[in-house]
């Protein structure tokens, strides 16, 4: 990957300072203390609480991995997740499957709007599951013209990947609040 020029904190003197990365495999990604995801950068530079965002988790996976510190602020941005060395794409493949876990939908058994709010009883790959979706025309992403995302008022994600392939009751169900 080219030259990257990101503001970044010294250990010692904790005052922003520019750091050019021309080689994503001097990054190191990992867990201390458990939990806590962590970035070194070479053997100067160290990020404690660090957050792994993909730009377009949908569209492009495994592109465009931004990693931030504790206050959003961008560190790096790594273009391929394949640029890291294989102990720190372990990671960042981890943190992906946390961050973008979804739920995939395989029957409705209930769907109720009151006032705005949906209310959703679904059967997933994850077993059953019941969760509350704000407002459908923000929380409701088309992906095509059968593949819906759901984002509920936690952030957690749920698809139907074919809204056609669901059985009979649950499109029955689906139609009426889309």
């Amino acid at each position: 990957m080219d030259n990257y020029n990101n503001n970044t904190m010294s250990l010692e003197t904790q005052t922003p300072i520019t750091v050019s990365i021309t080689d994503p495999a001097s990054l190191v990604l990992f867990y201390a203390p458990a939990g806590t995801l962590r970035l070194t950068v070479g053997d100067r530079y160290s990020y404690p609480g660090v957050k792994l965002y993909q730009a377009a988790p949908l569209s492009t996976p495994g592109r465009y991995i931004s990693l931030q510190n504790a206050k959003g602020e961008e560190i790096v941005l790594v273009e391929n997740l394949g640029d890291f060395t294989p102990e720190s794409r372990l990671v960042a493949e981890e943190e992906i499957r946390r961050r973008y876990l979804t739920a995939r939908v395989r029957s409705i058994s209930d769907i109720r709007t009151e006032f705005g709010i949906t209310y959703w009883n679904v059967d997933s790959d994850r077993g059953a599951r019941d969760f509350v979706v704000q407002s459908l025309s923000e929380s409701c992403v088309w992906l095509s013209d059968k593949h819906i995302l759901l984002i509920d008022v936690d952030g957690n994600r749920f698809e139907i990947a074919d809204r056609t392939a669901l059985d009979t009751a649950s499109q029955a169900r689906l139609a009426t609040v889309l």
